[in-house]
């Protein structure tokens, strides 16, 4: 199959020698839309009405934080922190009703605590991410079933981490029938589990590393097995 344009991340994901090719496809994105965020973007005023709508869940404001574009951060929260307190001084007006009695109905959330909530459930950059994550799930798949050369770079892939290894079993029966879906979760199955257990080999190799029995014995694949046990077991908590 001729490579296409939005088969090259894909692809390229595939290609890179990492413990889950979609947390790499991922990766690559969260560093797109956090440079995109405070790249000469925030001066744009649809840009700007984003971020002050969506605000930035806690691990993306980090994030930001850590690119040491301090202007540009403070002119983003500054506009963010504006529209935060004409809001909230209007959601101030509808007043949280008490509850008396030990059995009377919970009091319906107070417009303040609504507008909160809703705050926290978006972030402008899980949104751009998001966006295209899909679709970039949704072409793995068409590989699967159109580039007869993609099932071996998944055989030969190191495997997955846990959230993306149950994301992509549930979606398969979305996106795959018959005896193609039955290939690709017994590979799926097979490459997931093989691998597992070859990090959690060289977990149990770097623990006996400090047993005095094996002080002179090589260390062999075990030095960042504890990095590499995270990725697999934690989605995306280290960087690849």
């Amino acid at each position: 199959m001729k490579e296409q344009l939005y088969t090259i991340p894909v692809n390229d994901a595939f290609d890179t020698d990492c413990e889950c090719p979609i947390c790499a496809m991922y990766q690559s994105l969260e560093d797109n839309a956090i440079e995109y965020t405070m790249g000469p973007s925030y001066m744009e005023d649809d840009n700007r009405a984003m971020t002050d709508e969506m605000g930035f869940c806690r691990h993306h404001i980090r994030s930001l934080y850590e690119q040491k574009n301090r202007l540009g951060l403070a002119l983003i929260l500054k506009t963010h922190s504006d529209k935060l307190i004409k809001d909230l001084k209007a959601a101030s007006n509808q007043k949280p009703q008490s509850s008396n009695g030990l059995f009377k109905k919970a009091a319906a959330p107070s417009g303040v605590g609504s507008y909160v909530s809703k705050l926290e459930s978006t972030c402008f950059i899980c949104s751009r991410i998001n966006n295209t994550y899909d679709r970039y799930l949704n072409t793995l798949f068409h590989l699967w079933k159109k580039d007869s050369s993609f099932p071996s770079k998944v055989k030969q892939c190191k495997g997955f981490c846990v959230y993306h290894y149950a994301e992509l079993y549930d979606l398969a029966p979305t996106q795959l029938k018959g005896k193609e879906l039955e290939d690709f979760l017994r590979i799926l199955d097979d490459v997931f589990f093989t691998n597992m257990k070859r990090v959690n080999d060289d977990l149990e190799w770097f623990i006996n590393k400090y047993d005095y029995r094996y002080q002179d014995e090589p260390w062999k694949n075990s030095k960042d097995a504890i990095p590499r046990t995270i990725i697999k077991t934690n989605h995306q908590i280290l960087q690849q």
